[in-house]
């Protein structure tokens, strides 16, 4: 294993800018650190915890299913374990994410235009998608937002 260079996990982040639109933005987990999560374990790569009180979701999107433009409740990371499904944010941006793919939803406080706000979100394929979703309380870590002019 090589331990020398800290990896990388890749997300999709869905983010308000000043104008109250929401974007997406592919963006990179990238602070790990060479440690072991338990006495006796062997050394892994672990992003510094995020702790805190969170809300533990898991959702079943019937094949077909499509929802209206909304923002998400909470700021919250969004993880497909089976299907897939897709996000348009405001700007016009659509992404679809399958299995595995992470997606952090913090498009809370856009402002309506021409009746667009927060996302549109809809089930790809013809199969169901089941995700799991993690909402994090208040005072806990987020990603960085990206840099807006």
């Amino acid at each position: 294993m090589d331990s020398a260079e800290s990896p990388g996990i890749p997300f999709w982040h869905v983010w308000t800018d000043t104008n109250g639109v929401s974007h997406q933005t592919r963006q990179t987990l990238d602070d790990f650190q060479m440690q072991v999560i338990s006495a006796g374990n062997t050394p892994q790569w672990l992003s510094p915890p995020c702790r805190g009180d969170v809300s533990v979701l898991f959702s079943v999107l019937p094949a077909g299913w499509s929802g209206p433009w909304h923002e998400n409740p909470a700021p919250q990371w969004v993880i497909p374990i089976s299907g897939a499904w897709g996000v348009e944010t405001m700007d016009g941006t659509q992404v679809e994410m399958g299995i595995g793919e992470l997606s952090f939803g913090g498009d809370q406080n856009t402002l309506e235009q021409n009746g667009k706000y927060g996302h549109l979100s809809w089930v790809v394929g013809d199969q169901p998608c089941q995700l799991m979703i993690v909402q994090l309380n208040q005072g806990m870590a987020r990603p960085p937002q990206p840099d807006w002019p």
